[in-house]
């Protein structure tokens, strides 16, 4: 059987450790303090932020919460945005996506201050992770490099294939990948021969977006093969983008749905916020 990589447990440590560095910096008289900014009542996003704003009060940061209607202008947001970049109370900005079709999300993320762009997605914390500058990263993969980490997976000289390559987890995991010293390939929907560029990978991200599409054909025997994908099958059950049951027989260690990467990126965006102090 292969090592099952637990992020609920591995998220629960990190919490703790953030908990301990928000008592500290309490201590010292500083405060730590997110926005949370959503439009609309997307039912998925309302779940989102009611974990963030849970995860919030654990560790002890201050949360705020800007429920702002669906027919929200596009220059209302950017103004919200604007006085709180302004507000020095404020450490961490975020804005739950996807945002209604009327709304330019790229504008929006470009409006927050990249010193509290706490979700990683601002282009200069894209660009500082590019060339190895301080910045936040993305919190998916970055919680995915901690799950590789607190497992005791090796990254440092092993094929890694990354299947997926958007700007929010294909890319930057590629970039922290390397910046581990692993050897990156990026594979996507247009690659030829998939199934064999998959097959060389020591460890294998799957963000396809695709429910159970990666099967045991893809994978080498004794890989890592780590799930990005959450959907919910035709029994209403969650899955992910790999086939887990087919798959969990011929990789060494493997992340489940739900319980696997899902946690971390909740956990890492807590680990941002508590850093923002010292960026700013």
């Amino acid at each position: 059987m292969p090592q099952i990589i637990d992020g609920k447990v591995i998220s629960a440590q990190i919490k703790d450790e953030v908990r301990e560095k928000v008592s500290q910096l309490k201590a010292q008289g500083k405060s730590v303090c997110l926005a949370v900014i959503q439009v609309g009542n997307d039912p998925a996003s309302s779940v989102y932020v009611g974990n963030k704003k849970k995860a919030c009060a654990y560790v002890g940061i201050e949360s705020l919460s800007y429920e702002l209607a669906e027919e929200t202008t596009q220059e209302e947001l950017l103004s919200l945005i604007w006085e709180l970049n302004e507000k020095k109370e404020v450490n961490g900005i975020l804005v739950q996506l996807p945002l209604p079709g009327h709304i330019d999300e790229n504008e929006v993320i470009r409006a927050i201050d990249p010193k509290k762009d706490v979700d990683g997605f601002h282009p200069q914390s894209v660009g500082a992770l590019c060339i190895g500058q301080p910045g936040f990263v993305s919190c998916t993969p970055a919680g995915i490099i901690e799950l590789l980490k607190r497992s005791g997976v090796e990254i440092a000289g092993k094929e890694c294939v990354v299947i997926g390559r958007s700007n929010i987890v294909g890319k930057p995991m590629a970039l922290l990948l390397l910046r581990e010293n692993g050897t990156v390939t990026v594979a996507h929907s247009r690659t030829k021969n998939l199934k064999e560029v998959a097959k060389r990978a020591d460890i294998l991200v799957v963000a396809v977006g695709k429910p159970k599409m990666i099967t045991r054909d893809y994978v080498k025997e004794g890989a890592v093969v780590i799930d990005v994908g959450i959907h919910r099958n035709e029994n209403n059950k969650l899955c992910g983008d790999v086939d887990f049951e087919d798959v969990s027989p011929v990789c060494s260690a493997i992340t489940p749905v739900p319980g696997g990467v899902g946690p971390m990126t909740i956990a890492m965006l807590m680990y941002n916020c508590a850093n923002s102090v010292s960026l700013q």
